[in-house]
């Protein structure tokens, strides 16, 4: 076998349990969810998906050099992306204020804004904890006395089934609940709902550092 089936257990229990507690990703897949539907949702949660692939990839090959001296170009985009997140929860909490609450409305056709996928990825890209996580968690799930090359690559892959899937299911959760927020008197929760988890994903954004 190229891995201990024990410490791969320990892995996917371990990996699971990290994925599920919210951070920037998830808030952001379940406000794309609840806005636009499920379909958005598993977009924002592919964009993102993608860019964790990149990281972890770039972690694997041994490239935190690079990325490192890449840092401030790093530093720029996440700062646009915070203040583009906390623009859009700004808007959402207009909308919810605005919201008429006698009002009989019709939530859109689900649909894919431009940019979803871009959101997601950008927000991956540039939370450092992706990188600090692959060098920090992965060792200690690596038998020595096996190749290190594929356990590497079994657990890199194991993570990106478990985030996809796990993560799509935050989009499939809150796209439904979506329908339920439908009605006139629940447009106001709606908005506001999405606006926050929008300006708190800008928010763990913005808190992330690089060390």
């Amino acid at each position: 076998m190229p891995i201990d089936l024990e410490l791969y257990a320990a892995f996917i229990l371990a990996t699971a349990v990290l994925i599920l507690i919210p951070g920037p990703i998830v808030t952001l897949v379940i406000a794309n969810s609840l806005k636009h539907g499920v379909r958005t949702g598993v977009l924002t949660v592919v964009g993102a998906n993608t860019g964790t692939t990149v990281m972890l990839t770039a972690g694997a090959l041994g490239l935190s050099t690079v990325l490192a001296v890449a840092a401030d170009i790093f530093e720029w985009v996440r700062w646009a992306g915070v203040a583009y997140l906390v623009y859009l929860g700004i808007k959402e909490w207009r909308h919810a204020f605005k919201a008429d609450p006698d009002a009989v409305q019709q939530i859109a056709a689900d649909q894919k804004p431009k940019g979803v996928f871009w959101h997601g990825f950008i927000v991956a890209i540039t939370n450092p904890k992706t990188v600090f996580f692959f060098v920090a968690f992965f060792p200690q799930f690596i038998d020595p006395d096996l190749a290190a090359g594929p356990q590497l690559a079994i657990l890199c892959v194991t993570f990106m089934v478990l985030a996809f899937l796990l993560d799509g299911m935050y989009a499939v959760v809150a796209g439904r609940a979506r329908a339920w927020l439908a009605g006139g008197a629940k447009a106001r929760l709606r908005h506001g709902i999405t606006g926050t988890l929008l300006l708190g994903t800008g928010l763990g954004l913005a808190l992330a550092r690089r060390s």
